[in-house]
Parts: C-alpha cells; sequence; structure tokens
C-alpha cells in the first residue's frame, strides 16, 4: 500500500528498531511508496513511511531492492556530495563514500554480503542514515 511521505523531523531523528519477519507487510509497503514516487526518489527508509524499522529500499536501475537490518560493514573512498531528500526541504552537503560493503537480509530473509559502488552506494548510504536517525 502507498503511503504518505513522513515529514516530521522529530520522528525522524528517532533510530530506527531491527525488523523481522513479522514486518514483511512493511517491506511491501515501502516498495509500493517507493515505486509511487520514482520520479522523484530512488530510495526509501521505513521512516520515511512512518515506521521505525530498519528497512530500505533502494532503486538499483532495473528493479527496486529492498534490505532489511542494512549494515555497512566496510566503505572507502570518502567524497563530498550535495543530497535531496522526499522528507526534507531543499538539498544538503554531506561526506559519503565511493564504495561500500553491505550486510543485510533479503525478503526471503536470507543474510546477503554485497559490495555497491558509485551512485548506488551513495543511496544506499543516505538510507542507511536514515535508520540511525541522522538528518542530512
Amino acid at each position: 500500500m502507498v503511503k504518505p511521505i513522513m515529514k516530521d523531523v522529530f520522528f525522524l531523528q528517532q533510530k530506527s528498531e531491527p525488523a523481522t519477519k513479522a514486518d514483511y507487510q512493511i517491506v511491501q509497503d515501502l516498495l509500493d511508496t517507493l515505486k509511487a514516487n520514482e520520479a522523484g526518489c530512488v530510495g526509501m527508509a521505513a521512516n520515511m513511511i512512518g515506521v521505525k524499522k530498519r528497512i530500505i529500499a533502494v532503486n538499483m536501475g532495473f528493479m527496486n531492492v529492498p534490505m532489511i537490518n542494512p549494515v555497512i560493514i566496510k566503505k572507502t573512498g570518502a567524497y563530498e556530495t550535495e543530497e535531496g531528500c522526499l522528507s526534507l526541504v531543499g538539498v544538503r552537503k554531506t561526506t559519503r563514500y565511493q564504495e561500500i560493503e553491505v550486510e543485510f537480509y533479503d525478503v526471503n530473509w536470507e543474510k546477503q554480503r554485497q559490495k555497491y559502488s558509485g551512485w548506488i552506494a551513495q543511496i544506499i548510504q543516505h538510507e542507511c542514515d536514515h535508520l540511525e536517525g541522522i538528518i542530512i
């Protein structure tokens, strides 16, 4: 189900809780909401639809990929950039990393460990910041 975008900064600054298998509907709602906003959005965290769970969805070009309880375990190649967010007005400066390695669970609740670089790595970092309550 497509959910409204959360814009309450106080809510967005709160850390998200670990997701469980019982949170599958949140994964689906997040994917539906990202799809509905794809004209202006390439990634989304569950707190952006009002749910404090550690779930993100990332547009990987060919499809939107959900990541449950993602953790960035390695990052290299720091650079400065500017980002916007559907939950916030305007753009803000931030530091990102060119290459990252992420551990997460997929929709089948199987643990994954993947390396990402460039634009997709930047999106994942932005969404993982949301899970920590970090507002860029």
